[in-house]
């Protein structure tokens, strides 16, 4: 039987009716880790754990992310600061911390909401950022063998497209040349979902 796979970000002051809403939304939310039946191929992650200072910049971002899936839309706030020494995520839902992930390039430490799916892995939310956002040439270097990036350049943007063998696996549109500027769109045919990212610049950014 197949899995439906969820959805890749003090309740006891809240009526019961939010709580429900934040469970169900944290649940759609877990898509960054589907489990859904998909080809044995191409069914692991490729465990991209880059250093920070691999991304060559220094940014601090406010996000709002739209996860859309069989015609469900989730949507999800996130904080989101790089720089040479670490990496920083901190989820929101209905104004609430439900994940912060704070990675130096050895070792991951993390919080999770109890009501986190544990099909949501930290590990995979730190690999799409890094897929999203990382420098072409840096995630070339760490593909494994049979996989391949390509970069498009588009009249608006550009798109990143993640092939394994032959086949089409992410596709990423950037509406500006700057990966974090702008609005990004993460489109997965595996697991068929699209996510949506809308950013805006805390401060500015250096190289």
């Amino acid at each position: 039987m197949n899995k439906s796979p969820p959805n890749p970000w003090s309740l006891v002051f809240f009526e019961r009716r939010t709580c429900v809403l934040l469970a169900t939304l944290l649940f759609c939310l877990a898509t960054f880790s589907a489990c859904q039946t998909a080809p044995k191929l191409v069914e692991q992650r490729l465990n991209l754990q880059l250093s920070p200072a691999s991304f060559g910049e220094s940014i601090s971002l406010t996000q709002h992310l739209k996860v859309e899936r069989h015609g469900k839309i989730d949507e999800l706030d996130a904080a989101l600061e790089i720089d040479n020494e670490q990496l920083n995520i901190v989820g929101l839902a209905f104004g609430q911390r439900v994940l912060s992930i704070h990675y130096d390039g050895k070792s991951m430490q993390t919080w999770r909401h109890f009501m986190l799916p544990k099909e949501l892995k930290e590990k995979d939310v730190l690999e799409d950022i890094q897929l999203t956002l990382w420098p072409e040439q840096a995630l070339r270097n760490a593909l494994p063998q049979d996989w391949t990036l390509l970069e498009q350049t588009l009249e608006q943007g550009h798109d990143r497209l993640l092939y394994h063998g032959e086949q089409l696996i992410i596709r990423i549109h950037y509406s500006e040349q700057k990966r974090w500027a702008g609005s990004v769109s993460l489109e997965n045919l595996i697991y068929q979902y699209r996510l949506n990212i809308q950013s805006a610049s805390n401060e500015n950014s250096t190289p």
